[in-house]
């Protein structure tokens, strides 16, 4: 008779809970039944507690719709919210850069669509100098030894490095990620090319090159930027190694020194794969160096495609002087985790630092009272490098019969030929 009533029991409460509790209740012990038979109640009394809160309605043009409070209260809850635009929006831009890949092998124009200012104050709201501050320093702690080989191989794979070019092709031998970023290439890895005037200060990818028309440099086709805003204002003659300009004048014309010579551009893009020093790209005497704390925007082809006068938004060093046929400039453009830019030879540059602002920069001369020119630097000599890759770009007066050995888009590694008369 307790068997049966026990069993009775159990039934009666296996139909209160529910099929799914049946199993759990067989072969428990009176006592563990009582326990689970206290909890299902003080369960159900809560769900039914639930089910009784109030409804809110409201009403739309085309339906009414009833919520909880606390539903409607999470739905309101603004990270959600930032989440799903944010997300949204990362994929439409990636999107549209799988677009852009698909037409550039089809050899097809893309077509042009510039960001809005909003856009663009958006994307300059995000702490990008502290977020490559970190980024810095996470590169430089020392990996274990068994962890090198993976992490590096990762990298070596997602960008395709070439490490047969490197002087130390052993993976354990870098330290952390800034010596691997750093890394030295093989002596006969980058011949230098003797026959031109002008080679390549790096490995890179050419987005763009020519004469500079109208005060305006295109950073890619059909996306200008002032060469004034980009270079920086004029200072005193002492400074800068152009003469002195007058009322008539435009700032291209200040450049220009002498009589019967152009200007002339080049844009070189640094991918986060490539060899990341650069080196002097003709003999020339750098006497001048201009440093801008900006941002740190993304400078890949498809950013300088969508955002006009993206050079002159981010922090750069520009680096001006002379060569046999006048002017000639070397500046270099940081990005996203790209903020530490050095030059061998400027022990006082320091790069995405917190005592810089954006909006300002701070000139150095290299000319003094016991040397009057400057650093010479000779045609292919180490020049600086970068933590990751960014962007060069060469401003530089010459005859009209300078001619680019170039086509726009083409891959480049250093010690090729730019250019020549």
């Amino acid at each position: 008779m307790g068997g049966v009533a026990r069993r009775g029991g159990r039934d009666k409460m296996a139909t209160s809970v529910g099929p799914w509790c049946l199993r759990l209740l067989r072969g428990v012990t009176p006592l563990q039944s009582s326990r689970l038979h206290c909890e299902n109640t003080a369960l159900s009394h809560f769900l039914q507690s639930l089910r009784m809160l109030p409804l809110r309605a409201f009403r739309t043009d085309a339906r009414k719709i009833h919520t909880a409070p606390a539903r409607a209260l999470y739905l309101l809850r603004p990270l959600p919210i930032l989440l799903a635009t944010g997300g949204g929006y990362a994929g439409y831009r990636q999107y549209a850069k799988y677009r852009e890949r698909e037409l550039e092998k089809l050899g097809l124009e893309i077509p042009l669509k510039l960001a809005g200012p909003w856009e663009v104050t958006l994307y300059k709201s995000v702490p990008t100098r502290l977020l490559s501050r970190a980024w810095g320093r996470l590169n430089q702690v020392e990996l274990p030894h068994w962890l090198r080989r993976p992490v590096y191989s990762l990298y070596i794979w997602t960008f395709g490095v070439n490490m047969k070019e490197a002087a130390v092709e052993d993976l354990h031998h870098y330290r952390n990620l800034s010596e691997f970023f750093r890394r030295k290439l093989k002596p006969q890895a980058r011949p230098v090319c003797s026959l031109h005037s002008v080679i390549s200060p790096s490995d890179g990818k050419i987005l763009n090159f020519g004469q500079v028309k109208n005060c305006e440099v295109e950073q890619v086709k059909g996306v200008t930027y002032s060469l004034e805003s980009f270079l920086g204002p004029r200072t005193s003659t002492e400074d800068l190694p152009f003469p002195p300009a007058t009322s008539c004048r435009s700032f291209k014309s200040q450049l220009v020194t002498r009589e019967g010579n152009e200007l002339y551009h080049c844009v070189i893009y640094l991918a986060p794969g490539d060899y990341h020093c650069f080196h002097s790209p003709t003999d020339w005497t750098v006497s001048h160096r201009r440093h801008f704390p900006g941002s740190l925007m993304s400078v890949n082809p498809g950013m300088a495609r969508w955002i006009k006068e993206l050079f002159c938004h981010n922090e750069r060093v520009v680096l001006t002087g002379d060569w046999k046929h006048g002017f000639f400039s070397l500046t270099a453009v940081g990005a996203t985790n790209v903020g530490s830019i050095r030059i061998y030879f400027d022990r006082d540059l320091h790069t995405n630092s917190p005592r810089y602002s954006k909006g300002s920069y701070n000139d150095f001369s290299f000319v003094t009272h016991t040397n009057k020119e400057g650093v010479p630097m000779r045609k292919g000599e180490h020049l600086g490098e970068f933590n990751l890759g960014s962007t060069i770009v060469l401003i530089f007066e010459a005859p009209k019969d300078f001619n680019f050995e170039l086509k726009a888009g083409q891959k480049i590694r250093f010690g090729e030929a730019l250019g020549s008369l």
